[in-house]
């Protein structure tokens, strides 16, 4: 077993964070039955598939969320 010392999170490099989140994402994508999402996710995604059904929402391409993102900052 090998022990790693963690700085917080403000300390690391970008490189650093993305490691550690590569990190975590490997070890939860071990075993799926482990990582049940959470009980709100079933309500959002029902929620979602309702406003699109009936019209009060719609999906859209990745580039023109990324621009309206952009544009919000």
């Amino acid at each position: 077993m090998t022990v790693q010392t963690i700085p917080p999170i403000e300390e690391m490099t970008p490189a650093q964070r993305i490691e550690l989140m590569e990190a975590l994402w490997n070890s939860m994508s071990q075993d799926p039955r482990d990582n049940k999402p959470p009980e709100w996710h079933s309500y959002y995604l029902k929620d979602r598939e309702e406003a699109i059904a009936d019209g009060t929402d719609e999906f859209i391409e990745l580039d023109e969320f990324e621009t309206d993102l952009r544009r919000m900052l």
